[in-house]
């Protein structure tokens, strides 16, 4: 009934969709299989993409050739660039997404990707044959050849659902738990434990009143994810979010639901993620704050239905509908479903190669929520990797990994392999320590580059990368060259409050005063507005920050190129950390486990000291 595949992708979430869209694009023939072909894509949490530093990994999707992006632009009904206060590093792009819109615009586009088959069905076991994963068996009884399998199973692996009291199994509402791979996995001697994530009330919006909240525009300009020309909304079109708050009325009437919480009574092992916390958590962590912000966001253009971002919560039906009646805005709402909490099996990522192989089952990848991430885009950006790996490994090609100093995928991956998580791992801007020189602005510039060497990364994207290159230099030339005096900049300067020129100085000198940027200096100097001519958006705010930063941005550059030397430093495969008396036992216990390739890596892992990589650095005659 079925042919072999070079690769068969297990799960069709976020993960799946970029592995499969990855190697197919590369060429390899795909088989991505799911439980349930209606929710490909399904945003199963909030209807959102990007964020604080989850922007940059879209951007960095999109860079790479990936679809996250394209997806995202297409059905986004909010754009926000969050942080606009603070320095480019910082800036996130965020969208809020039609969340009918985005599935089906994904499964458009996986259908119109050569190389893609589907399969509705569970996977159930794998076809391990000398070491090596060759395919997987079904539900229904069949077994599917392949040269590698990408494990994308998001919160269904064994998957129970919390709400009061009453639980059951489920990898999301109304979908089944798939079984027999933790079990599989575990008898090959892969170490296995549970995590926990959850999801609010979902409402009936007719039911709300909006005149009790804050309303939250979109932004007047729509940047978007994918730096290809993708036709977007125009920022009149948009929809707006709203901001209510809870108190301590809405505090006390949840605290009386405590006694049938599953976390609270222990039926929930699994620990939950830190940063994203259930409403419980938040008045138990948080005792000392009478009030909580509820961001109000609609699910989409064309349905009523309203996603509580804040509430989260596995408390009993009826004091979920209780307490949120008493939040200003919802005192009639109507709930279409209530919030629950869901745990699920995950492994360990010390577990996995950088390659997101896995180190005991060849042409065995891992990506996404099976790693121990919680977010849709560090699933995605996972998948994109494994994906592309997956096809490397089947055509005995070198794995791509991403450094730390070129992208936040780079630091997740590195993240995740070095210090392994016991919750649900979320990026932040802070987890980079090269955070100026991976901006939102610039991932193309990072990685087009190296997508486009390797094969995924269409033409299209090159030139546009080399164009913009070009165009940045070209500006800052301008910029640099171009001589401004008092007379010409005097009026400007006094209505951005900067004082006057005594003498003649250079525009891009000018631009390096605080509170002075580009295109205020476009639209108040002529002589600027007429040498700059021409140029788009994206291209003059690229020279901007390359001219504002470029100090910031050669000490950064500095950092890594020290850093780099010990990224270079290769230890064995077959390195005996035993014989090294010296090194502490918790190192020498952690470089045996985890085995990491360079001496870099080594410097990385939890738990080991300068002293030990000082140890290791001697002993390899460094």
């Amino acid at each position: 009934m079925f042919q072999n595949y070079d690769i068969i992708v297990v799960g069709a979430g976020h993960a799946g969709c970029e592995a499969a869209a990855a190697a197919a694009n590369l060429g390899s023939k795909v088989l991505l299989v799911t439980m349930n072909l209606q929710t490909i894509a399904q945003m199963s949490c909030n209807p959102a993409m990007g964020g604080i530093a989850k922007g940059q990994i879209v951007r960095e999707i999109d860079a790479m050739g990936g679809y996250s992006g394209i997806v995202t632009d297409k059905s986004m009904i909010q754009f926000r660039m969050l942080n606009r206060s603070k320095g480019p590093a910082m800036w996130s792009p965020r969208v809020q997404s039609d969340r009918m819109l985005f599935a089906a615009t994904w499964r458009e586009m996986l259908e119109n990707t050569p190389n893609v088959d589907f399969y509705q069905d569970t996977v159930q076991g794998l076809i391990i044959e000398d070491g090596m994963a060759v395919g997987v068996t079904t539900g229904l009884g069949h077994q599917i050849r392949s040269k590698a399998v990408v494990l994308t199973n998001g919160t269904f692996l064994n998957g129970v659902i919390h709400i009061g009291e009453k639980n059951f199994g489920g990898g999301r509402m109304a979908e089944k738990a798939s079984t027999g791979i933790t079990e599989q996995l575990v008898s090959l001697g892969f170490e296995t434990d549970r995590l926990k994530t959850g999801t609010p009330p979902r409402i009936d919006g007719r039911s709300l009143d909006y005149s009790k909240m804050e309303e939250q525009k979109g932004d007047d300009e729509i940047v978007g994810f994918s730096y290809l020309d993708i036709d977007k909304i125009k920022p009149e079109q948009q929809r707006s979010c709203w901001i209510t708050y809870t108190n301590e009325k809405v505090h006390e009437l949840l605290k009386t639901g405590f006694e049938q919480s599953p976390m609270y009574q222990g039926r929930i092992q699994g620990t939950g993620p830190r940063y994203c916390p259930s409403i419980e958590d938040k008045i138990s962590r948080f005792a000392q704050r009478d009030r909580h912000q509820l961001f109000v966001e609609p699910e989409g253009f064309n349905t009523i239905e309203i996603y509580v971002n804040g509430f989260s919560t596995s408390l009993p039906e009826d004091v979920q509908l209780q307490a949120l009646r008493l939040v200003p805005g919802f005192e009639n709402c109507k709930m279409f479903r209530p919030g629950y909490a869901i745990e699920y099996d995950f492994f360990p990522p010390t577990q996995l190669k950088f390659s997101l192989e896995t180190k005991l089952i060849g042409g065995l990848f891992f990506a996404g929520q099976i790693n121990g991430t919680t977010g849709y885009e560090e699933a995605a950006c996972q998948g994109l990797m494994a994906g592309i790996n997956a096809h490397q490994k089947t055509r005995k090609l070198e794995p791509v990994i991403l450094k730390r100093s070129e992208a936040y995928i780079g630091v997740l991956i590195d993240d995740l392999i070095n210090k392994g998580t016991d919750e649900p791992y979320r990026m932040f801007t802070s987890r980079a320590e090269f955070r100026t020189l991976l901006r939102q602005d610039n991932a193309d510039l990072r990685l087009t580059e190296t997508s486009y060497r390797l094969g995924l990364a269409s033409q299209e994207r090159m030139d546009k990368v080399k164009a913009k290159r070009e165009n940045v230099e070209k500006i800052k030339a301008l910029l640099n060259s171009l001589s401004l005096d008092s007379e010409e900049t005097a009026g400007f300067l006094k209505s951005v409050q900067s004082s006057t020129l005594l003498t003649k100085q250079k525009a891009a000198q000018l631009l390096l005063r605080p509170m002075i940027g580009l295109n205020e200096m476009i639209k108040y100097i002529p002589k600027v507005k007429e040498a700059l001519d021409g140029f788009d958006n994206e291209t003059l705010e690229q020279a901007e920050i390359q001219i504002k930063y470029d100090t910031y941005i050669e000490k950064e550059k500095e950092l890594v190129s020290k850093m780099s030397q010990l990224e270079d430093l290769i230890i064995p495969d077959n390195f005996n950390y035993e014989k090294l008396v010296s090194l502490s036992n918790e190192a020498r216990q952690k470089f045996t486990k985890i085995k990491p390739r360079t001496l870099g890596q080594a410097s990385r892992i939890s738990g080991v000291n300068p002293s030990d990589v000082q140890i290791l650095m001697v002993f390899m005659g460094r």
